[in-house]
């Protein structure tokens, strides 16, 4: 591979997330926030590598016996383009020798993040695991991604959709791993999540910019499509779902809400919330994942 395609740093280390190898876990936790890395570590029982590159923050330790890393993305799904790449060439490609490994990993990633909730039923401060990502953000179309660019789910939210509003970018769609869906069961919500390439017009919210369409959350918040609805929005989940499934690696995204929409409600004490989910995926992870 050419040095302007896998870029190194002239340690040797990732270009952009400034690790080697040694430094990273398999298992490996998310999160979007630079400042919530050490809010996760802070249960670790020891660290062994902490390094920071920009918005990218990554602590590498144990809990018991379980090696894990927690690696902060910074907000949107570019961004998750290259930490998954580049966590994928840490293990996978021989960063000496420009080569792909003979025999790959399978990475574990779990998204620990908050979300905006669609549904009025669903609370702030509940969580919701994503039984699969809606990409609205285009990021999937650059890839050979056949599966995700053409799933049967697509059609139908066209069809839901298609007399009120053209797409500006052509969605995806990926899944989430099921044995760590199952992991996460007791006191999440399941279903589908939204991902956009923003935070207030691509989420449909009007503050002094026009936005192309008032009526998007009601359009997302009435589809559904074989029992499941539209249960958030965020801005990284379909991303890592489908570049983890085109990489061969399992990934589960983890939300707490801290706004209803349909209610239009917000958490009194997101930070609790976010501990709390930190709290919860953490005892997970130690009973073995």
């Amino acid at each position: 591979m050419k040095s302007s395609e896998l870029i190194l740093n002239r340690d040797g280390s990732i270009y952009h997330l400034n690790l080697h190898p040694e430094q990273v876990a398999p298992l490996i936790i998310t999160v979007g926030d630079p400042d919530r890395v050490a809010k996760v570590s802070r249960y670790f029982d020891r660290v062994e590598h902490r390094l920071r590159k920009r918005e990218f923050v990554t602590h590498t330790g144990w809990l018991g016996k379980q090696r894990l890393s927690v690696i902060s993305t910074g907000i949107g799904t570019d961004n998750v383009d290259i930490v998954l790449n580049e966590l994928d060439a840490l293990f996978n490609i021989d960063l000496k020798t420009r080569q792909v490994k003979t025999k790959l990993v399978a990475l574990t990633i779990i998204r620990i993040g908050t979300a905006g909730c669609l549904q009025k039923e669903i609370d702030v401060d509940e969580f919701v695991a994503s039984s699969g990502g809606i990409g609205m953000d285009g990021l999937l179309q650059f890839y050979h991604a056949v599966g995700q660019q053409n799933h049967p789910m697509l059609a139908a939210l066209r069809e839901h959709t298609t007399e009120q509003w053209d797409f500006p970018v052509s969605p995806y769609y990926a899944e989430g791993d099921v044995g760590l869906l199952r992991l996460f069961s007791d006191n999440f919500h399941h279903g589908l999540t939204a991902t956009n390439s923003g935070f207030y017009g691509p989420q449909g919210r009007r503050l002094r910019a026009p936005v192309r369409l008032p009526e998007y959350l009601d359009l997302l918040q009435s589809f559904e499509f074989q029992g499941k609805k539209i249960v958030n929005l965020e801005m990284e989940t379909a991303a890592i779902y489908g570049l983890a499934n085109l990489l061969g690696h399992r990934a589960v995204s983890l939300s707490a809400i801290l706004a209803n929409r349909p209610a239009g409600t917000f958490s009194r004490d997101p930070h609790k919330a976010e501990r709390r989910l930190i709290e919860t995926a953490l005892e997970k992870i130690s009973g073995g994942i």
